[in-house]
């Protein structure tokens, strides 16, 4: 295997752009998922230890908890939507930059170590 398919990566994390799109992605992800979280327990809490809050009927036979149930698939469909669209709008073009420059530079760094094949 040639030089070509091993490019420095403790360069590559230690640059000002690397740096930058991992800031990006961990202040997304990161409140985000702590939300959600914090969310899924008190579902949970809730339906363990608040029985007769759970048990109130919304609509005929239709609960809090059975609402509070459903919303958490919703919740999880609108928290992967809303990280698809923050990935495509803040994220993929860097990651793609850095990819390039990953790429550029590899043949290059192969040459001057003399593993040019």
């Amino acid at each position: 295997m040639s030089k070509e398919a091993h490019p420095d990566f403790q360069l590559v994390q230690a640059s000002p752009e690397f740096t930058e799109l991992r800031r990006r992605h961990r202040s997304f992800v990161f409140p985000l998922a702590a939300a959600f979280l914090i969310w899924y327990f008190a579902y949970v809490l809730l339906a363990d230890y608040a029985h007769d809050f759970m048990s109130i009927k919304v609509a005929g036979n239709i609960t809090v908890g059975l609402v509070l149930g459903l919303l958490q698939f919703v919740s999880t469909f609108a928290i992967t939507a809303w990280y698809v669209s923050y990935s495509n709008r803040r994220l993929d073009a860097a990651a793609e930059a850095i990819r390039a420059e990953i790429e550029d530079r590899a043949p290059a760094r192969a040459a001057a170590e003399g593993g040019a094949e």
